[in-house]
């Protein structure tokens, strides 16, 4: 199963039932496990981190150096969950002091040229759309949906089951539940298909549209908005993800145009 063309350091560590294609290299301190298929020409360098049944596409690097002059060497990972699909020519980069790791998290789709720059977190069940790319310490939450050629700013968080538009800009946080788009980047409502596609009841729909609703359209200030949201609509998951959401970003979230 592994190519006598592909490089293997002596060092690194190689679960079971892997296949590795031919002119992959694998460099020392790399730890993968099992189950994977590395096609031809996939680069996995020192600090990487990959748990099982992950695919690779040629031209894929992950574990290089961060693209960050603050960088001084400092021994950083760059780990990979399970059941990950990463297309041709995607770049993951390890962490750097500032977190010491870079993080993709299970079920995902990286899809081609894709850039997960030193310290980004990307949970789980994502999809992440060609040459999309994503600066330093990023945070996507779980099932997001960011399409093609997306910029995602430093620092930015990105909330669950969120859809961003292709070609998209954003400096802000995207909030959870929503749809994002438009130059300059725009709340464009709830991501109501998405909400169905995933199960989600009636009610809470409802709930995630009457918590934006205030958030947005009551005209109050952001910390007024806010009480009333806890006064006006009980307690549950969406309402409280939301507003942990918004009361903990640093870069701003995104509003309607």
């Amino acid at each position: 199963m592994i190519s006598p063309l592909a490089h293997i350091h002596p060092e690194a560590v190689i679960g079971e039932n892997c296949e590795i294609g031919p002119f992959c290299f694998i460099d020392k301190n790399v730890v993968i496990g099992d189950n994977n298929t590395l096609m031809n020409s996939v680069t996995l360098l020192s600090g990487t981190r990959m748990g099982s049944s992950n695919t690779v596409f040629p031209g894929a690097v992950i574990g290089a150096i961060p693209q960050d002059l603050k960088f001084r060497g400092e021994e950083t990972t760059a780990e990979v969950g399970d059941n990950n699909t990463i297309r041709e020519n995607v770049t993951i980069n390890r962490g750097t002091a500032a977190k010491g790791r870079t993080v993709v998290g299970s079920n995902n789709l990286l899809m081609e040229g894709m850039h997960v720059a030193h310290d980004v977190i990307i949970g789980n069940g994502c999809i992440i759309g060609n040459a999309t790319k994503l600066a330093g310490e990023v945070v996507v939450d779980d099932f997001a949906i960011i399409s093609a050629a997306v910029l995602v700013h430093q620092f930015c968080h990105i909330g669950s089951y969120v859809m961003v538009g292709g070609g998209t800009r954003t400096g802000q946080d995207v909030p959870p539940y929503s749809m994002a788009a438009r130059d300059p980047v725009a709340y464009c409502g709830l991501n109501l298909v998405g909400l169905r596609r995933r199960g989600f009841s009636r009610e809470a729909i409802d709930t995630i549209h009457k918590t934006y609703n205030i958030l947005y359209q009551s005209g109050k200030l952001l910390k007024e908005s806010i009480a009333q949201i806890r006064e006006e609509i009980p307690a549950c998951h969406e309402r409280d993800y939301i507003l942990e959401f918004i009361e903990s970003s640093t870069r701003g979230f995104i509003r309607p145009a």
